[in-house]
């Protein structure tokens, strides 16, 4: 069945139309992908309609892998590396044949393969396909809790010489363990991997959507064992437990590229150990997709459209500053624009950008870096962090100067910067100069859309927050739970924000020193939408929930 044929079955079904087609094809073109994902992409219709739609026309059966219970034996029969690259999951037996779960079942050649890989006849059901990603993900975590962490150590002894953990290190256990942990932390979206030693046992922790989950604990005697492998792999001195050290790591998971970040603790129970991933295959989104609504997004755009000025992202640790810089980076990146970047470290790579890694051990700190930068002709500069004044005072000059500079912050929230420059040392009167605009940040997670349901709120707090009524009552949507996001009822992160745009009366208003609350209240006044109201706003759309915005916008 070729893409003409899928396209006359959507449109025959009523679900689409041909100028739906038509442009899904032109995408189709453009990115390589498969006909119902460009459909998806363009946000005719979900993919559920839409594969259902394409099972009924071929005469197959469509499988909702949320409720299935999947044969792990059935999974063994196909190699995970390639089950992923074709989209496709076997999920049990029927008799002797192979019943296939496809995202695209209209491609022979992957069942031939099947069929010739496992010596049996293959029975092909259709899924969509973020429901087989998300199953390869979960039978991930499966094999993960049922590994025998009694093999790692012989006899359960306790590892303290240093040439019997080098020994342990290079055991198969130890290695598929560690590997199986890592493979596991990517494959369910995870930022950070913790290893900490307790007294009694070790326990293993990813961070997820920003929240940490236990995701294991195993014998104390392995505690020396699993770190060693870790800080080797990192190319750390396994000898050295008394201070911290940082390391690198990189690895291949299921055919993507993946650097780990090492930092290692010492600790009364033995060296703390977290893995901070950084996906280089993961690709840069693009605002809206982070979660900017038109009310931030507007002026947001149009303060880094301008060919100068300084503009800051501002909120605490892990809340996708970096994330959102290089969205806009990513719409300003054109041949005629010379970008170049500083940043600690270089997080996402992009093409046509020049990027600088700091480096202190060799004396290249973010100062040091920007005066080089700016002798190498830069229409762009994106700074990845004001730390000191004195990249505050570079970053301010540059910007005066006719270069449009983006960059970081730490505070609460947008008004707070303009003191907290000042603070730093810049003088009030550059800082009301270059400063254009500033982003403040949370993350907040998002609703999983398979399991959200419609959850009551009180009338008195839906006044505070202007829900309005629904059939009497005030209702938004919550958490439930489901297998595809773990139990957790919210799968992935989007942002909530508030712009500050630095008008003329914020630059008098900052010269004359006045406090954060002034000039928030003034930029309130202007039009700025503020974190709270903007993640209310997310709630009534049905995005996150409330008690999420409540958790990260104090």
């Amino acid at each position: 069945m070729d893409k003409d044929e899928i396209g006359a079955a959507l449109i025959g079904s009523g679900l689409v139309t041909e100028q739906d087609i038509d442009s899904a094809t032109e995408r189709q073109a453009e990115t390589g992908e498969s006909l119902i994902d460009a459909l998806v992409d363009d946000s005719v219709l979900d993919e559920v309609s839409l594969v259902r739609a394409m099972a009924d026309y071929m005469g197959l059966e469509y499988v909702n892998l949320v409720d299935a219970v999947i044969d792990p034996a059935a999974v063994a029969l196909v190699p995970d590396s390639i089950a992923r690259r074709a989209t496709v999951i076997p999920i049990g037996f029927d008799g002797e044949d192979l019943v296939l779960a496809m995202a695209d079942p209209a491609n022979v050649l992957v069942i031939d393969d099947v069929r010739a890989l496992t010596g049996r006849k293959v029975i092909v059901r259709v899924a969509t396909r973020s429901d087989i990603q998300a199953a390869h993900g979960w039978h991930q975590r499966e094999e993960t809790e049922d590994f025998d962490i009694a093999e790692l150590v012989p006899g359960g002894a306790d590892l303290e010489d240093l040439g019997a953990i080098e020994a342990a290190v290079e055991e198969a256990p130890v290695v598929k363990l560690v590997s199986t942990l890592i493979t596991r932390a990517v494959n369910e979206r995870a930022s950070d991997i913790h290893v900490e030693p307790g007294a009694k046992d070790l326990r293993i922790r990813f961070r997820i959507d920003g929240v940490l989950h236990e995701v294991m604990t195993t014998p104390r005697s392995v505690s020396n064992a699993v770190v060693s492998r870790l800080k080797i792999m990192g190319d750390l001195d396994i000898a050295e437990r008394r201070v911290p050290q940082d390391g690198r790591i990189s690895v291949r998971v299921s055919g993507r590229s993946v650097d780990l970040r090492v930092a290692t603790l010492p600790g009364i129970y033995g060296e703390k150990v977290v893995l901070r991933i950084l996906d280089k295959e993961d690709s840069v989104l693009n605002l809206p997709d982070l979660g900017f609504l038109p009310h931030s997004l507007e002026p947001f755009e149009r303060s880094f459209r301008r060919s100068h000025g300084l503009i800051l992202v501002t909120g605490p640790t892990g809340s996708g500053k970096t994330t959102t810089l290089y969205a806009a980076l990513e719409q300003l990146n054109s041949a005629e624009k010379n970008i170049i970047t500083v940043e600690d470290p270089v997080e996402y790579r992009l093409a046509g950008v020049n990027q600088v890694q700091v480096n202190r051990k060799a004396g290249m700190h973010f100062a040091t870096a920007l005066k080089s930068i700016l002798r190498s002709d830069p229409d762009i500069i994106l700074i990845g962090e004001v730390r000191d004044v004195e990249t505050a005072k570079i970053a301010v000059e540059s910007a005066l100067t006719g270069h449009l500079v983006l960059s970081t912050l730490h505070t609460n929230d947008a008004a707070s910067s303009v003191g907290r420059l000042i603070d730093m040392g810049v003088e009030p009167f550059l800082v009301a100069s270059a400063l254009d605009s500033v982003l403040a940040q949370r993350l907040a997670r998002k609703l999983c859309d398979r399991c959200k349901a419609p959850q009551d709120v009180p009338q008195e707090v839906a006044k505070d927050i202007g829900i309005g009524p629904y059939y009497g009552r005030a209702a938004i949507f919550g958490p439930t739970g489901c297998s595809m996001c773990s139990g957790t009822g919210y799968s992935g992160r989007i942002a909530i924000n508030e712009v500050m745009v630095v008008t003329e009366e914020i630059q008098h208003m900052a010269v004359d020193h006045r406090r954060s609350d002034e000039i928030k209240a003034k930029a309130i006044e202007q039009g700025m939408v503020t974190l709270r109201a903007d993640g209310m706003e997310k709630v009534k759309l049905g995005l996150t929930s409330l008690e999420e915005v409540l958790r990260v916008v104090a």
